[in-house]
């Protein structure tokens, strides 16, 4: 138990102290993290809108589709944008395999359905007769739906911070389209997968405690934002 209380101690020391190992590699996981969720958001929450407003044949079929989607392994996203990024596969010419921007396509995959479901979830909490009166001042559906993003503002904030706790906290991609590479692409959770195995348990703590930070303001953020929510729906 004493050699678990000094490892707690020295790790958060390390942190204290910005060691360049453990910076660099929390670092490199927010950057990449957060660049997934922008490519995500950035296609998602137009799409998003487009679904909600467009009644089609599927419709709730294309949306259980992809609440089914919430729960996808990350072991099985990595496989499919490995076979994608691999020399035989369709973007293997790019040479993305084992690169940060590699990882963040597969992070953006991964992370894409949350922020599809999420934004059709937040979009139909908007009463009907605000669509209906911005469509009939005269509107075009990219402008009502601009309006009506504008009106869940803090539930789509709060969707975006979601789907950055589930890339930052995501192992498998990491490994499988990473690598796991030494200065390049290693992250918070492939390093402490690999370095809790190699018995470093400084370390792994170290970088324990810094992801269980992220996720804990990711959350606290969410909190916010959806009690500011409250009255929009009210």
């Amino acid at each position: 138990m004493s050699e678990i209380v000094e490892a707690f101690i020295t790790a958060v020391y390390l942190i204290i102290t910005l060691d360049p190992e453990v910076a660099e590699i929390a670092i490199r996981s927010v950057t990449i993290s957060a660049l997934a969720t922008f490519f995500a958001s950035l296609i998602c929450i137009p799409v998003g809108g487009l679904i909600y407003f467009h009644n089609f044949r599927g419709k709730r079929a294309v949306i259980s589709a992809i609440q089914t989607l919430f729960s996808l392994p990350t072991v099985v996203v990595g496989l499919f944008v490995f076979l994608m990024l691999s020399r035989v596969g369709p973007l293997g010419i790019f040479g993305l395999l084992f690169t940060p921007w590699g990882m963040v396509i597969g992070q953006t995959v991964l992370i894409s359905p949350i922020i599809l479901g999420f934004t059709i979830s937040a979009l139909s909490g908007v009463g009907k007769e605000i669509r209906d009166t911005t469509i009939s001042l005269g509107a075009t559906r990219i402008q009502a739906i601009i309006v009506i993003i504008k009106e869940v503002k803090f539930a789509i904030m709060s969707t975006v911070l979601l789907g950055f706790g589930r890339a930052i906290s995501e192992v498998g991609i990491a490994m499988m389209i990473g690598g796991n590479i030494k200065g390049f692409t290693r992250v918070l959770t492939s390093a402490i997968a690999l370095e809790t195995a190699k018995g470093d348990i400084v370390l792994g703590i170290a970088l324990g405690i810094i992801l269980m930070m992220l996720a804990l303001v990711a959350t606290i953020l969410v909190n916010i934002f959806m009690r500011r929510m409250e009255p929009e729906f009210v």
